[in-house]
């Protein structure tokens, strides 16, 4: 089969849809497939490259997920010619995925990795009326009929069905985790402990990408509440995207100074992927005070290397949760305090590792895509493909 994916961001920019996304396309080439990628160019990156089989073209757009939606349109329309499927992910993409599937007459699907209907405020941070518009544009989205709608998360494709997409469309694969790499017998984590002198000290460690929807702040707050029970805790706190995102990083600083917790908070620069590990492993205890989480790469990688966790409980986590943990209410200081606690005394739940192994993963994207080209399918799709969400 011959593949176009179409996504606003890809590698070197690095979150939990690149993952996704690098490891899905990368097992397709493998698998013997040919994919395309058409993404935004981010400064210093060149407009063609192949990556482990897979064509990248960056589209020039003056480093603007936004007009991505618009400048990607010609480049798409070429690529899709000779493509079989398309797919595109929420949200900057889809529209003109959508848009170029419905002209040259082409499968879409779409993966969905979160939904922020009417939350937009609150995960993101925007005002009033940026999150009005964004919410405006979201539903629009979500009211293109796309072929099929693969969601990361069961609780994801609820959010989708609670928003009118046929439940038939619909469909959950789980993201996958390379449980090669994420393996505790291949990170050490004494030298992190040297680094930063935390031979002594309870460490809790929590990382991602600075904003609202990874709720770091209520993390920083909690720990004057945890060293009351235990004096050497320490919290460090790994976060990326610092310099795209100045403002939110002083935020964070000003939480961490208000709450004179300067000597039990430690700041530490994003690492390369293939260091993180190492960082999990030093720490006894992880934090993941998400409000919002679409699948949750930070508890998988976490339970894959048998490291306590303290996680809020929403949106996926207690789907994905494994292990020893502790699920709290978000937002909520006090709630993470009580739950580190657990950690330090021991009497957090348990359950056996979940899985979420890559072959799983791409074993059910080949079923997908097998039954969107099955030939009653796709004369049912050419029929009626412009009939609102019809299931495909």
């Amino acid at each position: 089969m011959r593949f176009l994916f179409v996504l606003e961001n890809y590698v070197p920019h690095l979150g939990g849809a690149e993952i996704a996304f690098k490891n899905l396309t990368e097992r397709l080439v493998k698998e013997g497939h040919h994919v395309d990628l058409i993404t935004h160019r981010i400064p210093k990156t060149a407009l063609f490259e192949q990556i482990n089989g897979v064509n990248v073209y960056r589209v020039r757009c003056f480093d603007s997920r936004y007009l991505f939606s618009f400048f990607s349109i010609p480049k798409i329309f070429n690529l899709a010619k000779n493509s079989d499927i398309i797919q595109t992910t929420t949200f900057n993409g889809a529209p003109p995925a959508w848009l170029v599937g419905k002209l040259r007459q082409k499968p879409v699907i779409l993966t969905v990795h979160e939904v922020w209907v009417n939350k937009w405020r609150e995960v993101a941070g925007f005002s009033p009326l940026k999150s009005y518009v964004h919410n405006v544009l979201e539903r629009c989205i979500y009211g293109l009929p796309f072929t099929r709608y693969a969601c990361v998360s069961e609780h994801t494709r609820q959010d989708v069905i609670r928003l009118g997409i046929n439940e038939k469309a619909t469909i959950t694969i789980y993201n996958g985790l390379d449980y090669d790499f994420w393996n505790p017998k291949k990170f050490n984590g004494d030298p992190i402990r040297e680094k930063y002198h935390l031979r002594n000290k309870f460490v809790c460690f929590s990382w991602g990408r600075i904003g609202p929807s990874k709720g770091f702040e209520y993390a920083i707050k909690a720990i004057p509440f945890v060293a009351k029970k235990i004096p050497n805790v320490l919290l460090m706190l790994m976060v990326s995207n610092t310099r795209a995102y100045p403002k939110l990083y002083e935020k964070l600083r000003a939480v961490i100074e208000q709450e004179g917790a300067d000597e039990r908070v430690v700041l530490v620069d994003s690492v390369p992927y293939k260091d993180l590990g190492s960082y999990i492993v030093a720490a006894d205890c992880i934090i993941i005070p998400s409000v919002s989480e679409g699948f949750g790469y930070t508890t998988a990688e976490s339970a894959a290397l048998q490291k306590p966790i303290v996680a809020s409980n929403v949106c996926s986590i207690p789907e994905i949760i494994s292990g020893n943990y502790a699920l709290v209410s978000p937002k909520d200081p006090r709630a993470i305090a009580d739950g580190v606690i657990k950690v330090y005394e021991k009497k957090t739940e348990s359950r056996p590792l979940k899985r979420f192994d890559w072959d799983s993963t791409l074993q059910a994207y080949l079923k997908l895509y097998h039954q969107t080209l099955s030939p009653h399918s796709w004369r049912r799709r050419k029929k009626k493909f412009g009939r609102k969400n019809e299931i495909k």
